[in-house]
């Protein structure tokens, strides 16, 4: 049985293998190759390595808004406490426009809150129209990035 543990990955204090709290190679991967010539090659090493620096950043940035959310007695981490985490970790290029993004998802009804508020509002859009929004501002978001400074979600 120890050698399974072994065997699966490291094990930390928490009996939580290493390889649960990292993002998927795939997904990094994936991500990766969208800014990238569409011949280009990623090794595996630089997968890996990326895969670490990303889980890592969204350890570092869940961590703040968590102090955040403690500070004030809640207990569910939001879109605004994350925004507000970027900025505080001196992340504001990536603050704002984040910032800007959660308002449209909202008023898409991506979030509960928002959704409910427009059935209130008896807003005319269809739920296909809203989701049919939402994919083309990810996908906007995505591509733009190939064609400017590395400045996400502009």
């Amino acid at each position: 049985m120890a050698e399974n543990v072994a065997a699966s990955g490291s094990n930390d204090d928490d009996g939580i293998r290493e390889q649960d709290q990292l993002l998927p190679i795939a997904n990094v991967g994936r991500i990766m190759k969208q800014v990238l010539p569409p011949n280009a090659k990623i090794s595996k090493e630089a997968k890996e390595t990326m895969q670490e620096c990303v889980s890592e950043f969204i350890s570092f940035v869940t961590s703040e808004a968590s102090d955040k959310c403690r500070k004030e007695r809640r207990k569910t981490v939001n879109g605004d406490d994350v925004c507000s985490a970027l900025a505080a970790l001196g992340f504001d290029d990536y603050a704002a426009p984040l910032r800007r993004y959660l308002n449209r998802y909202r008023e898409l009804g991506g979030d509960n809150k928002a959704a409910n508020q427009d059935k209130a509002n008896n807003n005319s859009n269809s739920n296909e129209d809203k989701l049919e929004e939402q994919s083309s501002l990810k996908f906007r978001m995505i591509g733009s990035s190939k064609n400017s400074s590395m400045r996400p979600f502009d």
